[in-house]
């Protein structure tokens, strides 16, 4: 994978962060919770159960990242101007941002210990949904003075398999990215949504 700018590449990763939060502090427009709990066909997710399926991420990636970010500075890690990828954060990161043109790409099954609840607290959900963006951008500020590439955090999948602080802001933003994109489409299919005014 080709390098990129350090600071850019935060940068970016920060704005699409405060661009998500900034719609779940909106609700989405506005939308009421029932609106926001609404679910087009079975089998399908609310707005809200989009929201929750992100949260569980936010549970064990941000304390992951927090305590590689604290170990790189106690072992007074330096950055580097530029960030590669490895292949298998590159993979993961391209698989979950949607297209340029706002599709969703291949569809893919949740692990079951994120699999949200099948009526979660509106309010519950939409307050730690923010709290964990506020923490994310705490988080890249504090990672812009460490080595991005050598600081690893274990995936969800296995302990086992580790990518580096770098490649899973990358992939954490992409999944949200997806699913805040997932959660606009179907409250825009919602008969009882709130038209917001231009």
């Amino acid at each position: 994978m080709a390098s990129v700018s350090t600071s850019s590449l935060l940068k970016q990763l920060r704005l699409q962060i405060v661009a998500a939060q900034y719609k779940a502090e909106d609700h989405f427009g506005g939308q009421s919770a029932d609106v926001l709990s609404y679910t087009p066909q079975p089998g399908t997710w609310s707005a809200l159960q989009c929201l929750e399926h992100l949260n569980t991420y936010g549970r064990f990636y941000l304390p992951a990242l927090d305590k590689a970010i604290t170990a790189a500075e106690r072992n007074g890690s330096q950055p580097l101007e530029t960030f590669k990828s490895s292949w298998l954060g590159a993979w993961f990161t391209k698989q979950m941002q949607p297209t340029p043109d706002g599709k969703l790409r291949s569809r893919m099954k949740s692990p079951k210990g994120h699999l949200p609840a099948v009526q979660p607290d509106a309010a519950g959900v939409l307050s730690e949904f923010i709290r964990q963006q506020e923490t994310m951008e705490a988080l890249m500020d504090r990672a812009a003075k460490i080595n991005l590439q050598k600081a690893k955090v274990p995936t969800s999948l296995s302990g086992f398999i580790k990518l580096s602080v770098g490649d899973t802001f990358g992939f954490m933003t992409a999944h949200i990215n997806r699913h805040v994109l997932q959660a606009e489409n179907v409250i825009r299919r919602c008969p009882k949504r709130v038209e917001k005014a231009v």
